[in-house]
């Protein structure tokens, strides 16, 4: 594979929830706000995110749903938040808006591509070159971006790509020590008050 991840540790942070996830829409590069939910977990990502300290960096995608969510944390860590455009969604063309079907394995594969949409390659290009510009800055850094975008970075850490990442879940990415596989383990989240 020749989209090579920096060999450098990072967080991960999908956004909060919106009504499309809710509802198990597409969202794509619609630009859809959090829901009351969503806001609610990014402020618990951002208690977890404090706990675990040391984050020296944020940077996020500019869709309001991942920019939101990038500003919850940083007001938690005491950090300003860096917009980087490589970071946003997947272009899913005519799929945007509609219920979630059954082709993203199709998609990841190459073999489907919806009409109007970026092609997976594509994005696992753009995905990696984001986060390697994310990880060249002082770190730990913490990456806030989309699922699908996830989905590219698995394919590039070594994991099986299209499993469905939750939202608002801190996830700790770290280079392989001798093998060619990241580990990506989930934060465990703060409690509630």
């Amino acid at each position: 594979m020749a989209e090579t991840l920096n060999p450098v540790p990072f967080w991960f942070l999908r956004h909060g929830e919106t009504d499309w996830n809710a509802e198990g829409r597409s969202q794509g590069r619609t630009d859809i706000a959090l829901n009351s939910v969503g806001l609610a977990q990014a402020r618990r990502a951002a208690k977890t995110l404090a706990g675990i300290g040391g984050i020296a960096t944020i940077v996020a995608s500019p869709l309001v749903r991942a920019r939101v969510t990038a500003e919850i944390a940083a007001e938690a860590l005491g950090l300003p938040v860096a917009l980087d455009e490589g970071l946003q969604e997947v272009n899913f063309g005519e799929q945007e808006g509609l219920p979630m079907g059954d082709w993203y394995d199709d998609w990841i594969a190459g073999s489907y591509t919806p009409a109007g949409a970026e092609t997976f390659a594509a994005l696992l290009t753009r995905a990696v070159a984001a986060v390697n510009r994310a990880t060249a800055r002082p770190g730990p850094v913490l990456v806030v971006a989309h699922g699908a975008l996830f989905r590219a970075l698995r394919l590039a850490f070594g994991h099986e790509p299209n499993v469905r990442t939750p939202n608002a879940l801190p996830i700790h990415c770290a280079p392989p020590a001798g093998g060619a596989v990241w580990e990506v383990v989930p934060a465990k989240l703060a409690a509630e008050e």
